[in-house]
């Protein structure tokens, strides 16, 4: 089957919505407990901040099979060079390097936006998340013990960052 890597674009919102779903509903691999409405995946379709940008995998036979993106780390302003991202696949495209090709398409859009630092925080055990974290440079920065709690039991939490601005110093236009 080939996969294309691209902007979402509004039609692919159910798609990306029904993958996250099935991961609230059956995975640890979100804290979320409830489905998000269309409107949060709208809203971030529709971000503006440089370095927040929405991807899909989308397969020629079977449609948008997988997402990522990248967004605001956290919201106060030393943080703006920072982005938390996240890449989910659909059950059938795991294991055909989708969630690889999706991350370093993610990972050139951030740094064409001279986004210096990405973050990936990985519900544990999760051996393929953190496989394919590693894989694509991401180097484990630490552990949060039992910060989650889902399906009546405690979850743990491996944090994960990447350098994007290989080479850059106290002076470069990126950190101001």
């Amino acid at each position: 089957m080939s996969s294309v890597i691209r902007a979402a674009a509004d039609p692919d919102l159910d798609a990306v919505a029904a993958i996250y779903d099935q991961e609230v509903a059956h995975s640890i691999a979100t804290f979320d407990q409830e489905p998000r409405p269309r409107t949060y995946w709208e809203s971030r379709l529709a971000s503006v901040e440089v370095g927040d940008h929405l991807l899909v995998a989308e397969d020629q036979v079977l449609g948008v099979v997988g997402y990522a993106y990248s967004s605001s780390y956290r919201p106060r302003p030393a943080y703006l060079h920072t982005r938390e991202t996240s890449v989910y696949l659909a059950e059938a495209a795991r294991g055909r390097g989708l969630g690889r090709a999706l991350y370093d398409k993610l990972i050139d859009r951030m740094r064409e936006d001279d986004v210096h630092t990405a973050v990936a925080v990985i519900a544990l055990p999760n051996p393929a998340s953190v496989a394919l974290h590693e894989a694509v440079g991401f180097r484990h920065v630490g552990t949060l013990g039992e910060v989650g709690r889902k399906f009546g039991r405690w979850i743990d939490t491996a944090w994960f960052q990447l350098d994007l601005a290989v080479g850059a110093t106290e002076d470069d236009d990126r950190l101001t």
